[in-house]
């Protein structure tokens, strides 16, 4: 059983900025891709950013240009760097890792942003 533990949510200011993590029990490489999914309050999850085995990275629209995911091999980690954070960008962030047709989540952590 795949486990993927996040962490860095919390309550910030809109402008602000903030870093999510999140460490999977087996090697990043050993996936297809990993990613970071939102689900706010009434809406349905989406994708936010996601990054494959090779390194292509693609993102939602409306985080273009403010939000990066990347990974760092040595710690086995995936971030999602998210600046100038809005208050629509309040939500629960989850981590997923996905292998062929399996898709695993993370716990997921909450991320408000104030106005």
């Amino acid at each position: 059983q795949v486990q993927l533990v996040e962490s860095g949510g919390g309550l910030v200011q809109a402008g602000g900025s903030l870093r999510l993590s999140c460490a999977p029990s087996r090697s990043i490489f050993s996936f297809n891709a990993m990613g970071w999914y939102r689900r706010a309050p009434g809406k349905q999850r989406e994708l936010v950013a996601r990054i494959t085995s090779g390194g292509s990275t693609n993102y939602a629209d409306s985080v273009k240009g403010r939000f990066t995911i990347s990974r760092d091999n040595a710690k086995n980690t995936v971030y999602l760097q998210m600046n100038s954070l809005k208050p629509e960008d309040t939500a629960v962030y989850y981590c997923n890792a996905l292998f062929v047709t399996d898709n695993y989540w993370g716990q997921g952590t909450q991320v408000t942003v104030s106005s």
